[in-house]
């Protein structure tokens, strides 16, 4: 076993799908706070309607595999899309559409994501003491108002670690999605074992990364934690 050959050469093809994993995932976990926050606000709403939708979404996502999630996406959109696409050609040419293995790893990772974290935010606005919602209610505040400058802001507070925590684990996902072809941390580990046929070393150096990545975002995440219980202790 050559250890530092495998550190030597495979540094930089690892560390490449690193920061490619890292922007996938920040960019994942931006779009599904926000399809999260919908979903939340929807499950929170006197809707029976939104309340179905947002359970019919969350339910499917939390009960599917990602992996065939990732397949449905990747080839089954573009499928669709290029059926309806005919249909308006009317027999006539027409470009295909194609998804590449980011697009459809980001909207896989956002979907899954953001049914997480529609829980997360839920409980978080359901920390918040109803006592503040009934007073800014009682000062003309209307309920967006209310929502959006009293019980948002401290929710958000409340749902930070997790927040952090559903990064790590959006970070760990993204090596399904090598499945699909995403050029990340494990799909780069496979280029250079697949060469070298060094995929004990390889893949322990592939897991190091993760392991470097999750711990600092874990030491952030308690950081932050504390910093809040210390605010939470002073007030």
């Amino acid at each position: 076993m050559d250890f530092a050959k495998v550190f030597e050469k495979a540094t930089p093809l690892l560390w490449e799908g690193a920061a490619f994993t890292i922007k996938v995932s920040l960019i994942s976990l931006l779009i599904g706070m926000f399809l999260g926050l919908i979903a939340c606000l929807m499950q929170l709403s006197k809707s029976k309607i939104l309340k179905a939708l947002s359970g019919v979404y969350i339910w499917i996502i939390r009960g599917t595999p990602m992996m065939v999630q990732a397949m449905l996406v990747y080839f089954g959109i573009p499928q669709i899309a290029n059926l309806i696409i005919k249909a308006m050609a009317d027999g006539g040419s027409f470009e295909r559409f194609t998804l590449s293995p980011m697009s459809a790893a980001i909207i896989t990772l956002s979907l899954n994501a953001g049914a997480y974290l529609a829980e997360i935010f839920r409980s978080g606005i359901q920390a918040v003491p109803k006592g503040q919602t009934e007073a800014a209610r009682s000062l003309g505040l209307t309920k967006f108002k209310t929502m959006q400058k009293i019980v948002l802001p401290q929710a958000f507070k409340i749902v930070v670690p997790a927040l952090v925590n559903q990064f790590i684990i959006t970070i760990k996902d993204t090596s399904i999605l090598s499945i699909i072809g995403l050029s990340e941390i494990v799909n780069k580990a496979g280029v250079y074992a697949g060469s070298t046929y060094q995929y004990f070393e390889t893949y322990m150096y592939a897991a190091l990364f993760y392991l470097v990545i999750t711990s600092i975002l874990m030491a952030v995440s308690k950081a932050i934690e504390r910093r809040l219980n210390r605010g939470h202790k002073e007030q």
